[in-house]
């Protein structure tokens, strides 16, 4: 079973964050620890860790939940469906963490450290001039109870941060990559809650983790230089620690297979499924990543197959790489099994559903004299990425400054919780009064790279409709036709702008 403890029944997890649009590696993650808990007839659940109270939405959330069973992945417990260990919302469990950050106070394991940010900058700034690690140097874990006291009864804000050995050696047992040794003196005095009352990812993991009885942590490969901190939190409450295994990331198909990143590659669950892929085979293709094949080699494959075949010694360590070609040809195979009948029947679920037809004609309706004039109007809505040429978007505007206005939206959209028309309108109209351009002006490139044509229905509802993923891919396809932006252009252009520089 490559368990620790063979007598628990196995439970996994995956736990994500909803602060953006849901990301294949979630799905990646998710999918290993529903076969693993399946292939050994155990339970798989779904928590929430929306502990970042500023980034976290319940559209994020919503999206989540829906592309995973999209994919066909289902949760024995979970926060839409509920179960014995709930809740399974992070932010609707603060007492509970508050309670286990008291007693790792009581019992001398944490401490409140009522340190400012200037301080804490620098200290940083010294131990950088100094060429040591960053860690924090435990001034507020001697201060006596009189001064605690003095300090609480004043109101000074503070965190909760654990205490860690100054010295020795920690060795997590990871059952795939095998022990790893970390010094103690590496390891920081992490924060477990913060000043608001919400914990950090290493408290509420570790407790959640605990109290959902996951005997199986399969996480991110970038979680293990905080496995000490988890270990030694355990230790400190006394519980059994649950089995590691660090998953290795997924990467992108350059020279330097560099992470998954939606810089480079189309991230977005939502994506896929906005551009006509089919889940079974984006499954499929996720489970080939995950290290498994059919028998004979094959590499079509339902959810059935790969739990009767996963096991974790399948998994390659050296990062499995998101190979778009190779999703396509896969899903080409699912589309052509379909038959006529069968991919009609897909292609108007997927893009021709009465509401997303009726929102489509609001918009087009006052534009068309005859019906023969709806598709051409509408067609971009139904096509993926766009062929736009370069001279199309000659113009008033020269090429560098239209550059400037798809590379800037497509970042800033990045970074917005919400993708409504309010917020579409907003952020291309200061985007185009940043450059000193008129909108109307700046509009026409962007009804170029998001309809293909310089005129076509209002904008910012067809972006709206279109959804945040497709809109990202049109601005990445405009921007490999005119040029990519160079590392420093993208430096330089990601300034604020002056009356925000300050």
């Amino acid at each position: 079973m490559n368990s620790s403890d063979n007598s628990r029944p196995v439970r996994t997890r995956v736990a994500p964050s909803p602060t953006g649009d849901p990301h294949v590696g979630t799905a990646y993650v998710a999918l290993i620890n529903y076969c693993f808990a399946k292939a050994h007839g155990g339970q798989f659940l779904l928590r929430i860790e929306d502990t970042d109270r500023a980034r976290s939405t319940p559209e994020s959330e919503r999206a989540i939940l829906d592309s995973l069973h999209w994919l066909g992945l289902s949760w024995d417990e979970g926060p839409d469906i509920g179960g014995p260990h709930g809740p399974y919302r992070q932010s609707e469990r603060s007492a509970i963490y508050a309670t286990y950050a008291q007693q790792l106070i009581d019992e001398g394991h944490a401490f409140k450290c009522y340190c400012t940010s200037e301080r804490l900058e620098e200290l940083r700034d010294m131990q950088r001039a100094a060429k040591v690690p960053p860690r924090y140097d435990g001034r507020c874990s001697a201060l006596s109870p009189a001064e605690i006291a003095a300090h609480d009864a004043a109101g000074k804000p503070h965190v909760v941060r654990m205490k860690v050995p100054s010295d020795g050696v920690c060795i997590v047992n990871d059952l795939r990559r095998g022990p790893i040794e970390f010094e103690w003196k590496t390891v920081d005095m992490q924060v477990l809650l913060k000043s608001d009352g919400m914990p950090t990812y290493h408290l509420a993991n570790v407790v959640d983790d605990h109290l959902m009885e996951i005997t199986h942590v399969m996480r991110g490969e970038e979680w293990v230089s905080s496995a000490p901190k988890h270990i030694l939190l355990y230790e400190y409450f006394g519980w059994q620690m649950p089995a590691l295994i660090h998953l290795p990331l997924l990467r992108n198909n350059d020279a330097n297979k560099s992470k998954l990143s939606k810089r480079k590659n189309p991230t977005s669950i939502l994506f896929y499924d906005r551009m006509g892929y089919l889940p079974e085979a984006l499954l499929n293709f996720l489970g080939i990543l995950a290290g498994i094949t059919a028998a004979g080699g094959e590499e079509e494959f339902d959810l059935a197959h790969m739990i009767a075949t996963f096991t974790l010694e399948h998994i390659s360590l050296g990062g499995p790489v998101f190979d778009v070609a190779k999703l396509d040809w896969l899903n080409g195979k699912y589309v052509h099994a379909l038959g006529p009948a069968g991919l009609l029947d897909r292609v108007r679920s997927w893009g021709f559903d009465r509401a997303r037809i009726e929102a489509i004609a609001a918009l087009a309706y006052e534009r068309v004299s005859r019906l023969s004039d709806f598709v051409p109007l509408v067609a971009f809505f139904f096509a993926g990425r766009l062929a736009v040429a370069a001279e199309q978007f000659e113009g008033k505007i020269d090429r560098e400054n239209v550059r400037k206005l798809l590379a800037i939206a497509m970042w800033r959209f990045d970074t917005e919780p919400a993708f409504d028309k309010a917020t579409v309108e907003r952020v291309l109209k200061a985007i185009a009064g940043e450059q000193g351009l008129k909108f109307k002006d700046a509009a026409r490139t962007y009804y170029i790279a998001m309809t293909g044509s310089p005129t076509s229905v209002p904008l910012f509802d067809a972006m709206v409709l279109l959804g945040r993923d497709i809109c990202r891919e049109r601005f990445r396809s405009a921007l490999d036709v005119l040029g990519t932006p160079t590392a420093s252009e993208q430096k330089r252009w990601m300034e604020p702008p002056p009356d925000q520089a300050a």
